[in-house]
């Protein structure tokens, strides 16, 4: 009788078999309640109650979930979106990303995709994000989502849970994505804030990633002072969080595992529109971390990728020659917690 192996985390599996088959564990799930239609236009200058004529208009896809796997198959990795998509706009989202060489398995809804509007202000240096609030979905929906995750995560290598969810959506569906991970033995990783990412503590999942004003919203505190940003992660992993990384935009991103604490000092860029570099650093870090990198150094490159899509009109955007490029200049500065 043959064997065959099956690679993935923990590690290989050797199981019997008469067929000799080889399976490879190399999907990452990117789960996201709230995917969007995404335009970005670009002003001169924008001046309040008056007619503006944008000099440039650029259409494409968003939401958390969505700028991660944009970011990660550009990396070369195999990224899966998932979430609820509806309407006209729902379809034009699938098409858009399939088209792109990503796979998707959304489920459908009722309700209409929402669109989001970014509002660059040349002469100012501003970027102002007009969120559409998503709609509604019922728990049936959410009990389609979870079963349709279960199945995937059979042959998936992470699963990265990203964004608010839908308006009244149950505060435990990202602690039941982290219980599936575990189950499959595979890594979690959890970008959300308030209850929702409480609930999923309880889970113990492998990282969590809230930016810093997320973080202090959830803490329900002031975090300016970077000791009240690492008493507040300390807090997340306490609460079952294996690791905790936290951005803060200009300011360095923090890294806290076990007793060490990295300092990420991003390199200085002229930013055309930051909006979704903390998603594309989600993407860097889940990236480097599968390939082996400890988290400081995974750290570099999420930070990396989180500088070269602050360089693109549109978020979830980054040129892998740019991100190997500002790797280099990324600052890690590893002490004791």
């Amino acid at each position: 009788m043959g064997c065959f192996v099956v690679y993935g985390p923990p590690g290989p599996l050797t199981l019997n078999s008469s067929r000799g088959i080889v399976i490879h564990y190399s999907v990452i799930l990117c789960i996201g309640t709230t995917p969007a239609l995404q335009r970005v236009m670009l002003f001169r200058q924008v001046a309040v109650d008056r007619v503006n004529r944008a000099v440039e208009t650029l259409d494409g896809v968003a939401g958390k979930s969505i700028n991660v796997a944009k970011v990660l198959h550009i990396l070369g990795e195999e990224a899966l979106a998932m979430g609820f998509i509806g309407g006209d706009r729902g379809q034009e989202l699938k098409q858009t990303i399939e088209a792109r060489g990503i796979k998707t398995d959304f489920v459908q809804v009722p309700e209409r995709t929402r669109q989001c509007i970014t509002v660059i202000d040349q002469l100012a240096g501003t970027q102002t994000e007009l969120v559409e609030e998503s709609k509604r979905v019922t728990a049936e929906n959410y009990e389609t989502l979870l079963k349709t995750i279960r199945n995937r995560a059979g042959a998936c290598k992470a699963i990265v849970m990203s964004g608010t969810l839908t308006p009244a959506g149950p505060t435990d569906f990202y602690l039941q994505c982290c219980r599936i991970a575990r189950e499959r033995g595979v890594l979690a990783i959890v970008d959300a804030q308030g209850a929702a990412l409480m609930e999923a503590l309880r889970a113990q999942p492998d990282l969590v990633k809230p930016n810093r004003a997320e973080l202090a919203a959830t803490a329900g505190r002031d975090l300016e002072e970077e000791s009240q940003a690492v008493k507040a992660m300390r807090e997340l992993i306490e609460q079952g969080a294996k690791r905790a990384v936290i951005t803060a935009g200009k300011c360095p991103a923090l890294a806290l595992e076990g007793q060490s604490l990295w300092r990420i000092s991003s390199p200085q860029i002229q930013a055309v529109n930051p909006i979704g570099s903390g998603d594309a650093f989600t993407a860097g870090l889940v990236w480097r971390l599968l390939h082996g990198d400890d988290l400081g150094e995974a750290c570099r490159w999420g930070a990396a990728c989180g500088a070269a899509n602050a360089l693109n009109l549109m978020a979830g955007e980054v040129n892998r020659a740019d991100v190997e490029k500002l790797a280099s200049q990324v600052m890690v500065e590893k002490t004791k917690a």
